[in-house]
């Protein structure tokens, strides 16, 4: 095991941030930005309880951090093979299933907090 090293934590940083600022050059994650946009201002317009921030929040960062797990898939297994593969076809679409999974939760969940608001 290394032994730790405080400038190799940061760069550590520096990585991470570099790929969220890639991962937007993924047109699902401006789709997703859209939908945080929305979710926070009307968080803020109605006023929504600590409990339901934390909700909205934690969807949010759920969608952010799978949709980057799916690019990383997409990116690694094109990098294996760029001709068609079923196989190769399964894990993407897999990875994809899963961002859509947490997508519908999200979005089910957000209609939890803010639809007896508005009605």
């Amino acid at each position: 095991m290394a032994k730790f090293s405080l400038k190799d934590r940061i760069k550590s940083f520096a990585y991470a941030f570099q790929g969220i600022k890639w991962v937007y050059s993924q047109h699902n994650m401006w789709i997703h930005t859209l939908a945080a946009i929305l979710a926070i201002s009307l968080g803020f317009y109605l006023c929504i309880s600590t409990l339901e921030w934390i909700a909205i929040i934690l969807c949010i960062f759920l969608v952010f951090a799978a949709e980057m797990i799916n690019t990383a898939i997409e990116l690694l297994a094109d990098e294996v093979d760029e001709n068609q593969n079923i196989r190769i076809g399964k894990v993407k679409d897999l990875a994809a299933g899963a961002v859509l999974m947490i997508s519908i939760a999200s979005a089910l969940i957000g209609a939890l907090v803010f639809i007896p608001k508005i009605v």
